[in-house]
């Protein structure tokens, strides 16, 4: 796929990367994946489908595509999925076309989900995947996070405590980690990273043609 959309700064037409956020239920990913949407241009939210049920205030279409089990497999079984795994006896996915789509266009596509998914992308296309696992600042934290947003029953908290453990030993496996002691601080680092990422090289792939104009500009 060849970029045609987005530029860097040089002028250069950019490849579009999967920018993906992860972290235990509470740390704060999906505030920061709202925040950088909100303030980054040429950035777009990747809609998972899902076999949940829909929470109070989400949009079927715009937080997620609301879909049955019957569906969900059918998609899994087509290829249709980038990545798709079972999250608290619920289905997640992403859909393949709008992702590759995007990509090819130079936009980037921002992911909120978890490492299953993100191993998952990471084997299918480890070349245009950024990845950045979220901290919480301690566990007692992270349980106050969770009582806060009052989304949960008490046991499915403890369910959400329970399996942090087991997602926190997946953080060595991303390529940035932050710790989310404040989020403007943690949007901060997030956006660096994605600025910085954009401008690699290897993604800028109207690079090699820039820098010849500019050497026939001067003569070389």
């Amino acid at each position: 796929m060849t970029a045609g959309g987005e530029k860097t700064s040089s002028g250069a037409a950019r490849r579009g990367l999967m920018f993906v956020l992860s972290s235990p239920s509470g740390a704060g990913k999906s505030t920061l994946a709202g925040m950088l949407i909100k303030k980054m241009a040429g950035l777009r939210m990747s809609v998972s489908v899902t076999t949940r049920a829909k929470r109070p205030g989400e949009v079927d279409g715009q937080h997620y595509h609301f879909i049955d089990k019957a569906k969900f497999d059918e998609m899994a079984k087509a290829d249709e999925l980038l990545e798709h795994a079972p999250v608290f006896d619920n289905f997640y996915g992403t859909p393949r076309q709008p992702v590759e789509a995007a990509l090819a266009a130079g936009q980037d596509v921002l992911f909120d989900i978890d490492w299953q998914g993100t191993q998952q992308l990471r084997e299918k296309a480890r070349a245009d995947v950024v990845s950045v696992f979220i901290l919480p600042p301690s566990a007692a934290d992270l349980e106050k996070r969770l009582h806060t947003r009052a989304q949960d029953s008490d046991a499915v908290i403890r369910s959400r405590m329970d399996r942090a453990s087991h997602e926190l030993s997946h953080w060595a496996e991303y390529d940035y980690v932050v710790t989310n002691y404040d989020l403007t601080t943690a949007f901060a680092e997030v956006e660096t990273i994605l600025k910085a990422e954009r401008l690699k090289r290897e993604r800028q792939t109207g690079l090699s043609a820039f820098v010849r104009d500019l050497q026939n500009q001067l003569g070389g």
